[in-house]
């Protein structure tokens, strides 16, 4: 609604524009037609302009004060030649105040009043501004209607004398002209009810009756025969007079009122901003204030202290959008760092529903997202804690599966040998109780070496394996490795050398030999090369059936059902060498375990 006001109202101000500027034209030409020859072939003496003359520039400041208003130098121009205008029409007026004093008079207070129709007084704070041109052009206009008189009366030179008719007529259009140019824009607001806005508008009726009442009364005065034309143009002049001097002591006496009421309204504002700031700043979140173009009103101490910024920022930071809670949100700070809040963006509606500004308001979090990280990372080490408990028991169990499966196996054949060696002994043949011997000597070599697993398994759990690493010939380790385990094809360079601990590497080959001789089948065949970047690749193959694809990705695992500890023991001895192993099909067929370790210099 108040958008189409606006429009309304200035539509009414081009009209009114358009009006004044015919008005000027129209003064312009009743000065022309009325303004003759003969009125500049006097002699000097008593060359003096008629008052139709006066018209001709006064018509033409009035049309350059409405013309377009343009900027630069044609913005100057026209206004200066408005001003020149004008004027020019107030000295003509002034040198024709001794032949004729109405019309001089009338005229120079309507050329005064077009050069100063953008000049306004102002008044204190919050009140309209006064235009000076208002009271001169009520004055011209007074004299206007009230040297018409006459003519009311009677015709002839001693009536023409006082003014001519289309000198007031041009006079009285000019005035209009003149009111017109400058329309107040907009409706007035509400509080100008009881205003004095409101009281000028009551007045300014009164004020163009009371000219119309005083010629009402000198005429009623001259038809009844009471007085003469000239008494009684002067008895209507003076009832004007005391009229508006009566309007105007009740305009004074409105605006004195009026006034009082604006400063106690005044002092109600202040206090009521007073305790809204107050309100503000005592808040214990962030508030910002912004208008409708999201520029900064006011911030709060709290935001101050929050953000580091000073009172005067004029550049709201990165905020969610309006209507919506941005929840956990990161709020800039002067020094660079940001700081944690809980956001939200609300919009202040004016009285159409449409967004007047907006309101931030930030909650610092940081204190709670301590409590969060800090809560997070216990949960995250009690989920260590677990699974590190996880896997203790998951080796607690596998160790145990272990234990009752293949260290009792031997530790049970061990003791049933024994105890048949020692109650047949004697009637046990010699081969006999040397064949059982070293059955009991075979296991108890087993149940050792499942120990010795056993005690490095705990120890590369623990970390406490640490490898010495030196030139280590392959093709050294790898014969020592193979004495007593049957046929093994051996193709190794002899000059062919590995960075490696050499208790590691043999315990590498002797649990891949073991594997290749207690899962495969023969021939079982051992090789290294030197690949082409710097690398020793040894490897190890049976002619068996192979490794199960099933049991494939847990090959390297702690345990495995049947195979013992060795492949494990052989990944961690070998990656902590820098290595790592590997395993592929053979072809033919058969397995394939591949160990890859950095090559010593030659």
């Amino acid at each position: 609604m108040g958008g189409y006001v606006h429009i309304a109202a200035r539509g009414v101000g081009r009209l009114s524009q358009l009006i004044a500027g015919c008005a000027g034209i129209t003064v312009t030409v009743l000065g022309l037609l009325n303004t003759h020859r003969s009125d500049f072939i006097a002699p000097p003496e008593r060359l003096t302009p008629a008052p139709a003359v006066a018209l001709v520039p006064a018509g033409l400041a009035l049309l350059f004060q409405v013309a377009p208003l343009t900027t630069g130098l044609a913005g100057r121009l026209r206004a200066g030649t408005a001003t020149v205008s004008a004027l020019t029409a107030a000295a003509l007026g002034a040198t024709m105040l001794d032949r004729h004093p109405a019309a001089a008079l009338a005229t120079l207070l309507s050329g005064l009043a077009i050069t100063c129709l953008d000049l306004r007084i102002p008044r204190r704070a919050g009140a309209t501004p006064v235009r000076v041109a208002d009271p001169l052009l009520i004055a011209a206009a007074t004299i206007a209607l009230v040297a018409l008189i006459p003519r009311l009366f009677a015709d002839g030179p001693a009536t023409a004398r006082v003014m001519p008719l289309h000198l007031a007529g041009g006079l009285l259009i000019l005035t209009a002209g003149a009111i017109l140019a400058r329309p107040e824009a907009g409706p007035p607001p509400a509080l100008d009810r009881s205003g004095p806005r409101a009281a000028v508008r009551r007045l300014v009726p009164a004020l163009i009756a009371a000219p119309l009442i005083a010629v009402l009364v000198s005429t009623f005065a001259v038809r009844t025969g009471l007085s003469r034309p000239a008494a009684a143009v002067s008895t209507g002049a003076i009832l004007a007079a005391l009229g508006l001097l009566g309007l105007l002591a009740f305009l004074v006496r409105t605006l004195d009122l009026a006034d009082r009421r604006h400063r106690r309204l005044a002092a109600e504002l202040r206090d009521s901003q007073d305790f809204a700031d107050t309100v503000l700043q005592s808040m214990n979140e962030a508030v910002m204030v912004l208008d409708a173009n999201y520029r900064v009103i006011d911030v709060n101490r709290r935001w101050r202290e929050l953000t580091g910024q000073p009172a005067d920022v004029r550049e709201p930071p990165p905020l969610p959008p309006p209507g919506s809670s941005g929840g956990d949100w990161l709020l800039p700070r002067a020094d660079g760092t940001a700081v944690p809040v809980l956001a939200t963006m609300a919009a202040i509606p004016d009285a159409a529903g449409a967004p007047r500004g907006y309101v931030a308001t930030c909650v610092d979090i940081a204190d709670r997202k301590e409590a969060e990280e800090a809560l997070s990372e216990h949960a995250a080490e009690l989920e260590r804690g677990n699974a590190d408990l996880a896997a203790a028991l998951a080796f607690k169990n596998d160790l145990t599966s272990m234990l009752t499966h293949d260290v009792a196996q031997p530790i049970s054949s061990i003791a049933s040998l024994a105890e048949l060696l020692s109650a047949d002994w004697t009637d046990l043949p010699d081969d006999i109780r040397l064949e059982l011997a070293q059955k009991i000597d075979k296991n108890t070599r087993r149940l050792v070496k499942m120990m010795n697993d056993l005690q490095l398994l705990f120890r590369l759990d623990t970390g406490a394996v640490t490898a010495r690493r030196v030139p280590v010939p392959l093709l050294e380790v790898v014969r020592t490795a193979v004495d007593g385990q049957g046929q093994v094809e051996i193709s190794i360079d002899e000059e062919l050398s590995a960075l490696a601990d050499r208790g590691h590497l043999a315990v590498v080959v002797e649990n891949l030999l073991k594997n290749a001789t207690t899962h495969g089948s023969q021939p079982i065949k051992v090789g290294a090369t030197l690949q082409p970047d710097g690398t020793v690749l040894l490897w190890v193959q049976d002619s068996g059936a192979g490794i199960p694809d099933d049991v494939l990705p847990d090959l390297f695992g702690r345990f495995i059902k049947g195979a013992g500890l060795g492949l494990f023991i052989v990944r961690h001895l070998v990656e902590a060498n820098g290595g790592s192993v590997r395993y592929e099909h053979a072809v033919p067929r058969g397995a394939r375990l591949l160990v890859t370790l950095e090559a010593a210099p030659r």
